[in-house]
This record gives structure tokens, C-alpha cells and sequence, in this order.
């Protein structure tokens, strides 16, 4: 984990995997569990941390409690700065590592949720990078504890994701690591979609610009609920 808490990715290269086909140094403690040794130091060091992360949730419930919330950049030294006696700097390091590689935190930030201060208060969005980051570990987890093709599924949810960053296809991908090639297939399809579905919106909406008729007679016209029109009118204005 670097010490701002840069990403959920990051935070805890050192005892985690290649990640989501990212290109990992050739370091042994970035390579794919093969044994069970790896295994254990997981299982140590989380037993370590274990009173660290047990303070953070007595001090801090509503970021690691029952609920887990993305966390802002810089917690990690505001943490430090907020609580200089209970924390060793090496130790919370190690313990935000864990939790934000844990797939409750994942979770969280792969549903794109703001990221949150100590107090609880929203302070800014997930980088759309880290949003995706998330969704692709999540799958990459559940499809190594199944042998369903959980493919469809990653592709509905690269399809939201690539969707609210509100971002073209140049730079999102600009954003990106490195990819495997069945997610780099998945996010290509993905984003046709997404791409596909803005140019049907922008070309609706032109129509409609030029048509000089009421939202609700246009879309009579065309035979779409007025709705969907408002709908489309008011993403194209967002954008």
C-alpha cells in the first residue's frame, strides 16, 4: 500500500497476486498462491493486524465497521496525525493494506460509492480506473471458486461501469494497466455497447433539436415513451 492510499490495487501489492492480468514485477510475492506457504504469511500477517484493525473499527465504525466505505487519498497519514500514540506507522500500513484488499471493501468500490474522510463525510468519487480495477478482482475471485463462465456477468458490470465514468473509449483505456486478454475481449465488448448506445442517444437527441416539437410530440412521433426521451435529453446535457 503506498501511504497516501492511492487505490484498493496498490495498497497491498506486497502480499497480493498478479492483479487482473496487471504486468507485476517478477517478484515472488507477486506471483499466484501455489502453495500453501504464501497461504499462511496471508493468514499471519492478517493475524497481526488483527488488533489494528479492530482499533479502527472501535474509533472509526462507519468507515470499517458492518459497512465498509471507499476511503479518501491521504487517510492513511491522517490516520497517523489523528492518532499518533495508537497507531505504529509500519503496522496501520500493513492493516489498510488488508482491509482494502478484502472483498467487503472491493465491493464497495466497484459499486462506485464516493470515497469518505474520517468523519464520514463524502469528499470526492472513485477514479473510474479504480472502479474497474475492483470489478475485475471480484470476478477474478469468484470465477476461481466456480466453474460457471461468470463472463456475462463482468460484461454487464464493465458496461455500467465504462457507462457513469462518463469518459470516450481513448480515455478510459489511457487509465487502464495492462490486461489479460479475456478481460481485455470482455472490456472491448463492453465498450462497443456503451459506445453504441451514446451514438443512438446523440443522433435522438439531434432529431429532437431540430425537430422544434414538444418533448411529448416527438416522441409520440416516434412512437417512445416521453420518458425515455427526457431521459436521453437530460444525460446529453449532463455530458
Amino acid at each position: 500500500m503506498t501511504e497516501t492510499l492511492t487505490d484498493p490495487i496498490s495498497a497491498t501489492r506486497e502480499t497480493a497476486p498478479d492483479i487482473m492480468g496487471v504486468v507485476a514485477p517478477s517478484d515472488a510475492s507477486t506471483q499466484p498462491v501455489t502453495s500453501q506457504a504464501p497461504q499462511r504469511r496471508k493468514k499471519d500477517r492478517f493475524a497481526t493486524v488483527t488488533p489494528v484493525l479492530e482499533k479502527l473499527f472501535e474509533l472509526y465504525p462507519h468507515l470499517f465497521g458492518q459497512h465498509f466505505l471507499p476511503l479518501k487519498l491521504g487517510i492513511f497519514q491522517e490516520l497517523l496525525a489523528a492518532h499518533p500514540t495508537e497507531f505504529k506507522r509500519d503496522m496501520l500500513k500493513v492493516a489498510l493494506g488488508v482491509h482494502t484488499r478484502s472483498t467487503r471493501y472491493l465491493q464497495c468500490v466497484a459499486a462506485g460509492n464516493k470515497r469518505h474522510d474520517l468523519a464520514g463525510q463524502a469528499v470526492d468519487d472513485v477514479a473510474p480506473e479504480h472502479v474497474f480495477l475492483s470489478i475485475v478482482e471480484l470476478h477474478q475471485r469468484r470465477q476461481a471458486r466456480t466453474a460457471e463462465d461468470l463472463l456475462p456477468r463482468l460484461q454487464r458490470q464493465l458496461v455500467a461501469a465504462y457507462s457513469a465514468s462518463g469518459l470516450t473509449r481513448g480515455d478510459y483505456l489511457s487509465r487502464l494497466p495492462t490486461l489479460e486478454d479475456s478481460v481485455a475481449v470482455v472490456l472491448d465488448e463492453a465498450m462497443m455497447e456503451v459506445d453504441l448506445q451514446r451514438a443512438r442517444h446523440a443522433a435522438l437527441v439531434k432529431a429532437y433539436q431540430g425537430s422544434g416539437k414538444s418533448v411529448d410530440d416527438f416522441a409520440a412521433d416516434l412512437g417512445m415513451p416521453a420518458g425515455q426521451l427526457r431521459a436521453a435529453l437530460k444525460q446529453a446535457r449532463a455530458a
